[in-house]
């Protein structure tokens, strides 16, 4: 079972690491293979990063809260 859990983990984590790398490689000016142009290398990089974070966050945020390791949050300002 901790297998499977870690490979879906995995794969966001290998995503979110090759948006850092098209973003990082557009930073350079080094455009990719299947981009035409840096922008949308861009794009799709910064796409790519937030969907890999927040499948990662989501899925510990929601074994967190099955063992009930989250706290109570405060709504006051």
């Amino acid at each position: 079972m901790r297998t499977i859990a870690l490979l879906i983990l995995v794969i966001p984590g290998f995503f979110a690491a090759l948006g850092i790398k098209l973003m990082r490689d557009m930073l350079f000016q080094i455009l990719q293979p299947p981009f035409p142009f840096l922008w949308l290398q861009f794009v799709t990089g910064l796409l790519l990063l937030i969907f890999g974070i927040w499948f990662i966050s989501g899925f510990v945020l929601y074994r967190d809260r099955k063992n009930n390791k989250t706290g109570v949050r405060s709504t006051k300002f």
